[in-house]
């Protein structure tokens, strides 16, 4: 069974448990606290040298960072990862446009004025760089979904999941999305997927008060 360290409050964090929600996959979840540097600890740079979350216990002593990494490595062999070169290659391009377009701003802004208390002081400078750059990747994901249901192979994939992250949470961190209706039928759509679970879901809790295990 997969161990998944996350933060529940993570976008990143988030887009790999709802992956393995979709795929009614079984983890152990431990949750690990930024923001209390629970991620900076010894025991857990040991496992993961960049000090972040999430992060994927694969098996003994094999663990796996990176949220769309993971989201790749579980989704190999179902349909959420397409079998087409080119399908494939189109969810990575969005994928790639997540981590470079939309994490680094949207979630940039989620993170210091959503969680960080008085994070919107401390990043004044930072504010306006974000809204310009995060509605320049809503508006290219606009563009995209007035035409398309979907990011990739025209069906719900990895790339709806890595997007679907921090676009649901814009509006926690003063972005507006009234004005991208495609956008919002889009986290309908995603929100309407069999096995879809919000943010704040938690799974059963068992009796080992550290983790969690999804479905048990």
């Amino acid at each position: 069974m997969y161990k998944l360290y996350s933060m529940q409050r993570s976008g990143n964090s988030y887009k790999v448990r709802l992956a393995l929600a979709l795929l009614n996959v079984p983890y152990e979840a431990v949750e690990v606290d930024i923001l209390r540097g629970e991620s900076r600890t010894p025991d857990f740079l040991s496992k993961n040298p960049s000090g972040q979350v999430p992060l994927l216990e694969v098996g003994a002593d094999r663990f796996l960072a990176e949220s769309n990494a993971i989201l790749w490595y579980v989704a190999v062999g179902t349909p959420l990862a397409p079998e087409n070169r080119i399908d494939r290659a189109e969810a990575l391009q969005w994928m790639f446009f997540e981590q470079h377009a939309l994490e680094p701003n949207i979630g940039a802004a989620y993170f210091w004025l959503s969680l960080v208390k008085g994070g919107r002081d401390l990043q004044t400078h930072a504010l306006e760089d974000w809204m310009e750059r995060g509605y320049g990747a809503l508006q290219v994901m606009e563009n995209h979904l007035k035409t398309n249901s979907y990011f990739a192979a025209r069906q719900l994939t990895v790339a709806d999941i890595a997007l679907y992250g921090y676009t649901h949470v814009a509006d926690r961190c003063d972005f507006d999305l009234q004005a991208f209706p495609a956008i919002r039928d889009w986290l309908k759509r995603v929100e309407a997927a069999p096995g879809f679970v919000a943010m704040d879901w938690r799974p059963v809790e068992v009796d080992d008060p550290a983790s969690i295990a999804a479905g048990a």
